[in-house]
């Protein structure tokens, strides 16, 4: 009697983790049909009166000897298939075990040696060979290694602004700013739509030129961090990926991205430690015949100044 009250307890057990069981992964499968499903929305949304051709590159990404994952974002105002210097250079790395984020702008006017192609700025480099031959310069001036690249053109960070925060990116801008930006921007603190942001990071017609440039830049990356966390955008993580996935050319694949991406948009005032180089009092300014305005480094010390950024 004893027994058969056991084997029915043992039974209804069964039957009990089973259900629970095959509820679990009747979720776990809807989370990956929503996902999907909100992922095509945004490539949908985005590929509306569009016709996005991408250029396959070649890219020899290397892993990282200290375990990070090293993206190298490259922004660009190629127009059709032209090819064109790259209009932004940054590191965006990426630390698993601490799940820290770190940004590193190169600016433009950095002279270093293109492999093949002489001294000349940095950015040059993507034209003379595309990602891969940024990635070796990179490697080569600074001994970085870069596992993935992501080239955004202008359009998808404007659409990518827009869907994310409908109310615009809260930006104290510090001048009034127009030329060479095709919007204008009064000082003031304001929220800014994709249009309008991207003429506030892009402009550098003032005395501090691209110096100020770059420091807008790395301010927005993390304003645009915060408030990603601040509103809980995780559930709209898939959406935005289609919706700037035409204007973006990638070796990075969606998991990769959603697997970086879900710890610095679903943690409060997740802090993005950023550098420039050149380091301030490491460079040069100087004229060169055929290249023009150039920032000569020290390039032993930038070198090491960069590594030890990283690695801390």
């Amino acid at each position: 009697m004893r027994s058969d009250k056991y084997q029915r307890s043992k039974k209804r057990k069964r039957i009990r983790w089973s259900s629970i069981f095959l509820l679990l992964i009747l979720l776990v499968g809807a989370m990956f049909i929503y996902a999907y499903m909100q992922y095509r929305s945004g490539v949908n949304q985005s590929e509306k009166g569009t016709e996005p051709k991408k250029q396959e590159y070649q890219f020899n990404g290397e892993r990282d000897r200290n375990g990070l994952t090293n993206i190298l974002l490259i922004g660009s105002d190629a127009r059709g298939d032209e090819p064109s210097r790259s209009d932004t250079i940054m590191i965006a790395s990426y630390n698993p075990d601490k799940e820290s984020y770190k940004l590193t702008s190169i600016m433009r006017d950095t002279y270093v040696e293109i492999p093949g192609h002489g001294m000349n700025k940095i950015n040059a480099a993507l034209a003379f060979g595309g990602p891969e031959l940024l990635r070796q310069t990179i490697k080569d001036n600074f001994d970085i290694s870069l596992q993935y690249y992501s080239i955004v053109n202008f359009e998808g960070f404007v659409r990518l602004i827009d869907e994310a925060f409908p109310d615009g990116v809260k930006v104290d801008v510090e001048k009034k700013m127009s030329k060479g930006i095709g919007v204008t921007l009064e000082p003031g603190v304001q929220r800014l739509d994709g249009k309008h942001l991207l003429g506030y990071v892009r402009f550098r017609q003032d005395a501090v030129g691209d110096f100020g440039r770059v420091e807008r830049q790395q301010s927005v990356l993390k304003e645009v961090g915060k408030e990603f966390a601040s509103i809980q955008t995780l559930p709209k993580l898939p959406k935005l990926i289609g919706v700037v996935s035409p204007f973006v050319n990638t070796n990075m694949n969606t998991g990769d991205i959603l697997y970086m991406g879900k710890g610095l948009i679903s943690k409060e005032n997740r802090d993005i430690e950023t550098m420039r180089i050149p380091v301030e009092g490491l460079f040069e300014n100087q004229r060169v015949s055929g290249a023009g305005a150039v920032l000569a480094i020290d390039l032993e010390a930038n070198r090491q100044a960069l590594q030890e950024f990283l690695a801390k």
